[in-house]
């Protein structure tokens, strides 16, 4: 077992970068970290897609700064609550998904969250799956529960409330889901339960059932989201977001297109450059510094620890020489087709560029896509074939011209 540091500068340091809020307090929290105890923390993920994003590897980086001190950290997958869908900030409820679903998407996790977890070593990070335990609860067990918690409680909630505003269906399994997670932190015996400023709600449901059920009093720190000056997230809908499945020239190129307000959050949120080091990117930046220089020196920070430095070396330099130089291959493929409009997913079908639409739609949904050099997020958007073309580009070096009969 690794021995627990006390450092009181890395502990400040942990404690600083990307936290928003720490309960009860930080004050508390920090004289048990002073201690020398060891904390035994987790964060979950639920497989509601095949692959991690950078929202994830803000909290998987927070998780690596625990683990570098010593304590135990659990990369937990929601195996059952993404079954159930989480309602936080959402207008509807969730799409179900099926379990057989959720193992599909959480194949290549562990191997993902590896960039910044050790899952070896003297002091390896655990990976668990809440199905474990949820699976074995019955209907008697699931009553005893709820009668933690209060409709009030629940009905609280910002999005519940604009739904019956709304005169829009609030399902019953969704009151289950922050049930559900406090369930982790019980079965677990946590002591402290990180995630993003969303999931406040959530995480304190788990630490109001700990109490309640007289068992140890948890912590809570949530992280700040990755969003501009404005507050503007990243989404796949503006075609920005980042997924650790992207290939690194992807990943370069959709840094690249974050606008400026995003390089001092995400040099904080996403990368291991310490605090002292972001405030000084801060000063810079509002100094006049080029914000491309430093934006390059962000999608190379994050290229690297997710595929290693030679790796991120190539996607600059790819990046530099297709997009900032204008460069394309000399020979491209190309494909004549009589139909004027199509949707991009069959589209990218049709000229197989992919195998399937399936694929289509995962290459589109990670950001992989480009008509004419844009990346494109929508993949029901209509392309109009011209006789002068269409260009086409999948990942780094999949392109194909289509043109009109």
């Amino acid at each position: 077992m690794k021995k627990i540091i006390t450092d009181k500068q890395k502990i400040d340091e942990l404690l600083e970068k990307g936290v928003e809020k720490i309960y009860p307090s930080k004050d508390e929290f920090r004289k048990r970290l002073l201690k020398g105890e060891r904390i035994r923390l987790y964060c979950g993920y639920d497989p509601t897609a095949s692959s991690l994003h950078i929202g994830n590897a803000i909290t998987i980086n927070k998780l690596a700064q625990f683990q570098a001190l010593g304590h135990e950290v659990i990369f937990l997958v929601g195996s059952f609550t993404a079954t159930i869908g989480d309602p936080t900030d959402k207008a509807s409820a969730r799409k179900k998904m099926t379990r057989e679903e959720v193992d599909e998407n959480s194949k290549l996790y562990k191997e993902q969250a590896s960039a910044y977890l050790d899952f070896g070593g003297d002091n390896p990070a655990q990976v668990m799956n809440n199905s474990t335990w949820n699976d074995k609860l019955s209907f008697k067990d699931l009553i005893e529960l709820s009668a933690h918690f209060t409709v009030q409680q629940m009905i609280q909630r910002d999005m519940f409330q604009k739904r019956l505003q709304e005169e829009k269906p609030i399902y019953l399994h969704e009151f289950l889901y922050p049930l559900a997670q406090a369930y982790d932190s019980v079965s677990m015996d946590v002591d402290l339960e990180i995630g993003g400023n969303d999931q406040m709600f959530n995480m304190m449901c788990g630490r109001d059932l700990m109490k309640s059920l007289g068992m140890r009093d948890k912590f809570v720190m949530t992280l700040k989201i990755l969003a501009d000056e404005q507050g503007k997230k990243m989404g796949k809908s503006e075609g920005n977001a980042v997924f650790l499945s992207n290939t690194p020239e992807e990943m370069y190129g959709i840094i690249m297109s974050w606008s400026d307000g995003f390089i001092a959050p995400a040099f904080e949120l996403a990368t291991k450059k310490t605090m002292a080091e972001v405030k000084e990117i801060k000063k810079k930046l509002g100094e006049g510094v080029n914000p491309r220089d430093m934006k390059m020196k962000l999608a190379f920070e994050i290229v690297s620890i997710v595929h290693g430095e030679k790796r991120a070396r190539e996607a600059e330099e790819y990046f530099v020489r297709i997009v900032q130089k204008k460069e394309i291959p000399e020979e491209i493929a190309e494909k004549k087709l009589k139909i004027k409009n199509w949707k991009l997913v069959d589209l990218l079908a049709e000229t197989e560029l992919t195998s399937s639409k399936g694929e289509a739609r995962r290459m589109i949904q990670q950001n992989a896509v480009r008509v004419n050099g844009k990346v494109v997020a929508d993949a029901e958007m209509e392309i109009e074939i011209t006789k002068e073309g269409v260009l086409l580009q999948k990942g780094k070096r999949g392109f194909v011209r289509v043109v009109l009969k």
